[in-house]
């Protein structure tokens, strides 16, 4: 059954967006324990023999939930009981892993409960007991500096299982960073088949909500478009998980021409015909999460197309976006991946910005920092400076590149965003991108427009 459930997803690429593409309730949960499943028992041993650990204890408790855990809980649940505390054990000699829980319960089907707590009431000596009983040699928790996601260990966890771990093992305790990161980062094969649908998806809602479906030039609002966008991803039985923006730039003759900052885009404008028209858009979905900016242009009366000084500066977009990509190199940090790209968009004559994030589990994933919108000299954290690019991990290839418009009297940023998958062979495109600008409302030739 799950099985077919992939292949559909897998083939419903390329269909129009309807109700069929999202699937139940039910059947996302078993897909959902099915990628689990997959990734606990075979990509985990990897990870854990990469990042050189054989113990890596996972502490959480109900509604303030560390961001790994809430990766690992099986599809109905919604969130740790109690304190609930995994321990993965790797027996590398062996080839073998030990998926327990120290909790009143079995965590899903992949990782058993082993606590009686009629034979042992207290939870922390029943922890050590399983550690002494597997004498690890390295034992990893989530704390880290640089690494958000790979902190979630809050300080009363941390300091009760200090204080009751044998004093034999307490030079073993090490930052779990690297492997939590890598368990974020890094993508299944199964998961990238879904994540073109989700990506498909995504670009479906956007090319709705920036038609005349929903635009009528002169009455809707950006904010009209972007509340739109909410209701229908509700409607289709999905999540946002970051608010919409939608914001226009149009000629300023005889204005000021200032740009908004990125922290201060206007919260409403009306949509008239010349406007060049600009989303921020994501969606949750089968635990994976999207995120992509794309363009627009209004057709003014007559008009049949787009400004060729528009459709040449998504292409000035483009030629960035090929120099980011084109720099994505296994184990180059995303410090020199942005300065290595920016270098070469500069010489090439554009005036480029980038600020590329890791995409996946959460939106703003774990992985290399490629830039900050407001940091284009490098981000000074370990996630940026000396974490390298992984392979069959996904990124958020996000940047914009300033275009001066003489027909408009100011320069315009060219602002895309769109889900791109480093593997083992290189870039490319989770969904394809944008290389055209999408026109409000669509030509109907028959009519000459």
């Amino acid at each position: 059954m799950i099985k077919q459930l992939i292949i559909l997803l897998f083939f419903a690429q390329g269909y129009v967006l309807n109700a069929q593409q999202i699937l139940t309730e039910k059947e996302r949960a078993q897909v959902i324990d099915e990628i689990l499943d997959d990734r606990f028992n075979n990509l985990l041993p990897e990870l854990m023999d990469a990042a050189d650990l054989d113990m890596w204890v996972v502490i959480s408790r109900e509604y303030n939930e560390d961001p790994v855990i809430k990766t690992m809980l099986p599809a109905t649940w919604l969130n740790a009981r109690r304190r609930t505390i995994l321990l993965f054990y790797r027996d590398k000699a062996k080839n073998t892993i030990e998926k327990l829980a120290v909790a009143r319960y079995n965590v899903g089907k992949n990782i058993v409960s082993a606590w009686d707590k009629e034979k042992e009431p207290n939870q922390w000596a029943r922890l050590m007991q399983l550690i002494s009983e597997r004498n690890p040699k390295k034992i990893g928790l989530n704390y880290s500096t640089d690494h958000n996601i790979a902190d979630g260990l809050v300080k009363t966890d941390y300091e009760e299982f200090m204080a009751n771990l044998p004093k034999k093992y307490t030079s073993k305790v090490t930052s779990a960073e690297q492997l939590a990161v890598r368990w974020i980062e890094t993508r299944s094969e199964r998961e990238m088949v879904i994540y073109n649908q989700l990506v498909d998806i995504t670009h479906d809602i956007i090319a709705e909500a920036f038609s005349e479906k929903v635009i009528t030039p002169g009455v809707t609002t950006t904010s009209d478009v972007v509340w739109w966008m909410r209701q229908k991803v509700t409607d289709i039985g999905l999540e946002t998980w970051f608010h919409p923006t939608v914001d226009v730039q149009r000629s300023e003759k005889g204005k000021k021409s200032e740009f908004y900052s990125f922290a201060n885009k206007p919260d409403d404008m009306v949509i008239l015909p010349g406007d060049l028209v600009h989303c921020d858009f994501g969606i949750t979905y089968l635990r994976l999460n999207t995120d992509c900016q794309e363009l627009a242009y209004v057709l003014k009366p007559e008009e049949t197309s787009a400004p060729d000084f528009l459709v040449n500066g998504l292409k000035d977009g483009n030629r960035v976006q090929d120099f980011l990509t084109n720099n994505m190199v296994k184990g180059r940090s995303g410090n020199d991946i942005l300065a290595k790209s920016l270098k070469e968009a500069k010489s090439a004559g554009l005036r480029p910005s980038i600020y590329t994030h890791p995409l996946g589990l959460y939106g703003h994933s774990a992985g290399t920092t490629i830039g900050m919108w407001d940091s284009q000299g490098g981000v000074m954290r370990d996630d940026g400076e000396n974490y390298g690019l992984n392979p069959n991990t996904v990124y958020a290839i996000e940047l914009n590149t300033t275009v001066n418009i003489p027909e408009w009297n100011r320069d315009i940023r060219i602002m895309l965003e769109e889900a791109g998958f480093y593997g083992e062979e290189g870039f490319r495109y989770v969904n394809g991108r944008q290389t055209e600008l999408l026109l409000i409302p669509r030509v109907k030739g028959h009519q000459g427009n």
